[in-house]
């Protein structure tokens, strides 16, 4: 049997921290976290995760930064990442194209359309980056910040 696959969720806010790993650990999936992006770049470094989900606009660190600091990592420039915002407007192609990011989804997003998002990024080798899309804006089951 194969090993599970790992993900590191990485958010300020611990609420949300806690709903995505809980919906990624019922799916079967290995989950570290991560409150900020420079304790997330340490952990990617330890861990070798399959992706990195991330909030953007965190303390010490944004998404963002994270994303560039991953790719000039020998160790961590394979790994893709997934940005969650709800300041997706001030992510530009330029700042993107600098990254491993391949798909941003918008806050609020629902657990499940997050869920959906990682694996179809974990059955990804290599690909552009994703729409900016999310879950029902304030809908029912939606995590906002």
């Amino acid at each position: 049997m194969n090993a599970k696959q790992t993900i590191l969720v990485v958010d300020d806010e611990m609420h949300i921290a806690h709903v995505v790993s809980l919906k990624l650990e019922q799916a079967g999936l290995r989950v570290v976290t991560a409150s900020d992006g420079e304790e997330a770049f340490e952990a990617a470094v330890r861990e070798r995760p399959d992706l990195v989900v991330t909030d953007f606009q965190m303390p010490v660190m944004t998404g963002l930064e994270l994303s560039w600091k991953l790719r000039e990592h020998p160790a961590t420039a394979h790994i893709p990442v997934l940005v969650v915002t709800a300041r997706g407007h001030l992510l530009t192609d330029e700042d993107l194209a600098r990254t491993n990011v391949k798909a941003v989804m918008c806050k609020p997003f629902s657990p499940r359309h997050l869920l959906e998002k990682v694996r179809e990024l974990l059955g990804e080798s290599a690909g552009t980056v994703g729409g900016i899309g999310g879950g029902p804006v304030g809908g029912a089951g939606a995590v906002a910040a």
